[in-house]
Parts: structure tokens; C-alpha cells; sequence
């Protein structure tokens, strides 16, 4: 093997994990978003665990995040704003990545 079929290696190990990673990171963000609006409707202990996976699982209906945001507006109804949702939504993010990178 050259060092150009070693780089491409890496290089293509690194794309692989790093999808790998967001696409975690986008279910652990789906999965803490469902226990936030959980909380807001009321609902704690399994109640709540079953709800995020309900919004986790609405992620997989079409491509992007949309369907998600459908899911949890159409649930809150006029208890929260969207743009706080969006906004609590792109946190989440954050945390998401920062609980996957102190697990590893």
C-alpha cells in the first residue's frame, strides 16, 4: 500500500466516524428535546422517556429536522414560541455533543 492509499484510508475513517458521531449526536438532541417538551406538557418517569422516543423516532420521517420541530410544536401547541424552540433546539446540540464526547 502507498502513503496515498494510507492517506485516503484515514482520510475516509475519519468521514465514516465523524458521520457516525453527528448522526448520535442528532438522535441524543432528538432524544433530550422530547424530555424538555415532556416536561413542559407535564409528563415525567417513563411517560416522559416514552415521549422522547416518540420525537426521536420522528426524526426518520423525511430528511432534515422539520419533522421533528413539526412533532413538538404540533404537541406544545401555544405553550412555547417557535423561535424559543428553535432555539433550545440548536442548544441541545451543543450538549448532546458535549455528553458524546465526555462518554468517549
Amino acid at each position: 500500500m502507498t502513503t496515498f492509499d494510507d492517506r485516503e484510508n484515514a482520510f475516509e475513517n475519519k468521514y465514516a466516524h465523524d458521520q457516525e458521531m453527528q448522526f448520535r449526536a442528532e438522535a441524543r438532541r432528538n432524544k433530550l428535546m422530547g424530555l424538555w417538551v415532556a416536561d413542559i406538557l407535564g409528563k415525567s418517569g417513563e411517560d416522559a422517556e416514552a415521549y422522547a422516543k416518540e420525537v426521536v423516532k420522528a426524526d426518520f420521517e423525511e430528511a432534515g429536522h422539520e419533522d421533528v420541530m413539526r412533532k413538538v410544536m404540533g404537541d406544545l401547541g401555544d405553550r412555547v414560541g417557535e423561535a424559543e424552540v428553535r432555539r433550545k433546539y440548536d442548544e441541545l446540540l451543543a450538549v448532546a455533543k458535549g455528553q458524546l464526547l465526555a462518554e468517549n
